[in-house]
């Protein structure tokens, strides 16, 4: 086979790369390579483009594949993303999110006399709040404004603090997941079985030597360091923008997703909701608790523009970058980069394990550099189905890796939005908190190839 495709897909790779790490606007830079490969791709011998040719001037076909790439998405897992967005926005604004983080601390409280085994503890809870709330700069600041300073006046220093906060975005998993809808879009799997069968029994022992890792590190830090702390205030529950029992407006979601899946068997004729009209009967549920509570309809009413400018931010950032990710995907695929990475590893003696590790060291390095799980994964993703294929693989064995060291490379990526929004809460620098997420995050993405691959 010729090696030239797949050579100038790599130069295009190494070019994006370094646009990323300058900070170019991660959209255009990935649409504008996957065009120029396509177009590579048309006019190298041997190479089909993976764009439907008229016949016509092929510039022509290149943007038609944009308008099919847009109305296909839309229709399907970007509404399904928007409607995800708006509904946690929603949720933020009303108050529900606080006052779910709120109840879940609570037995926190319990370990105040060993702060740094209360701060590990922090990482399974704030990774199963990270399942109902799916923003990890979201959630990453209603921590900072509830666990943070209840850890600092315990004794735990800024940065360790914040460093197990920023922990608790590592794994990207759930229904409600925009990394996990698109995995579970690209090899055609049940969301809740996705979540169920695969994720969890990954993410309860990368949690357990996290939280092992974390305990050493920040302790190591801790005692290197001298430091003046700056009292922080405690979180008072009179502060609670809604009561508690809105804590179940989150969780609703999860709950309707499991009740009516294939795992349980309530109705005479089977009842499936799929997460996108979750959300739409969550948004109307959280709706109807604002109205009971306030009795302002014109007040609670016009709070629903907050679902739908919720949708929009999420389109213009999220699924404008699923659309430029999949054309980027589309250009490597055209110059063989997948039949080039699958006959390199065979001529290396390695089979789908060791294209597995290759493809997930790959997200998790992308991902540090982009500072988005979301971008790296979106772009690589895709081509799973392919490689998985030609390999005899299940997708679900190489995709699960790949979008768990997507999340994993964005905490401890100094240029992520959750550490950039809690360093400066935290008055730290992002790269301070890189070197504590550093040696956890790498024992994680150790254990979870061994745990996958060998």
């Amino acid at each position: 086979m010729s090696y030239l495709g797949p050579l100038i897909a790599i130069v295009f790779i190494v070019i994006v790369a370094r646009l990323l790490l300058k900070k170019f606007y991660p959209h255009a830079v990935l649409l504008i390579a996957g065009l120029l490969m396509l177009a590579v791709s048309f006019w190298l011998p041997g190479h089909e483009p993976a764009v439907e040719v008229t016949g016509g001037p092929f510039v022509f076909d290149l943007f038609r594949y944009i308008n099919s790439s847009f109305a296909e998405t839309n229709a399907g897992v970007g509404l399904m993303i928007m409607a995800i967005g708006g509904f946690v926005a929603y949720i933020d604004d009303i108050g529900a999110s606080e006052a779910l983080v709120y109840l879940a601390l609570k037995p926190l409280r319990l370990f105040s006399r060993q702060p740094y085994l209360l701060a590990v503890l922090v990482i399974p809870i704030g990774q199963l709040l990270f399942v109902c709330i799916p923003s990890a700069a979201g959630l990453g600041l209603l921590l900072m404004a509830s666990v943070f300073p209840i850890l600092i006046n315990l004794g735990v220093s800024r940065l360790s603090a914040v460093s197990v906060i920023t922990s608790c975005t590592a794994m990207g998993m759930g229904p409600a997941s925009a990394i996990t809808a698109s995995a579970t879009s690209i090899i055609e799997k049940d969301t809740v079985f996705y979540f169920l069968k695969d994720q969890i029994p990954l993410a309860v022992p990368l949690s357990i030597t996290m939280m092992v890792a974390y305990y050493f590190v920040n302790r190591y830090y801790d005692k290197k360091m001298k430091r003046e702390e700056i009292p922080v205030p405690k979180i008072e529950k009179s502060r609670l923008k809604a009561p508690l029992y809105y804590a179940i407006i989150p969780i609703l979601p999860l709950i309707l997703l499991i009740l009516f899946s294939q795992l349980f068997d309530f109705f005479a004729v089977p009842i499936e909701l799929n997460t996108t009209t979750v959300m739409f009967i969550c948004l109307f549920v959280a709706l109807t608790f604002e109205l009971v509570r306030k009795r302002k309809p014109r007040e609670v009413l016009k709070s629903m523009s907050v679902f739908w400018n919720g949708m929009g931010n999420i389109f213009k950032s999220v699924v404008t970058l699923i659309i430029a990710a999949d054309i980027f995907s589309k250009g490597l695929i055209s110059l063989g980069f997948i039949d080039g990475l699958v006959g390199t590893s065979q001529n290396l003696g390695l089979g789908g394990a060791g294209i597995g590790i290759v493809m997930t060291v790959m997200i998790f390095l992308a991902s540090v550099l982009m500072g988005s799980g979301n971008a790296s994964f979106f772009a690589f993703g895709p081509l799973v189905p392919d490689i998985a294929a030609q390999l005899g693989m299940k997708s679900s064995a190489m995709i699960l890796p790949m979008q768990f060291s997507a999340s994993m490379g964005r905490t401890v990526s100094p240029v992520a939005g959750v550490l950039i929004a809690t360093a400066e809460v935290a008055e730290v620098s992002p790269f301070d908190i890189v070197k504590r997420n550093v040696i956890p995050l790498g024992a994680a993405l150790i254990v979870m190839i061994l745990y996958l691959f060998i």
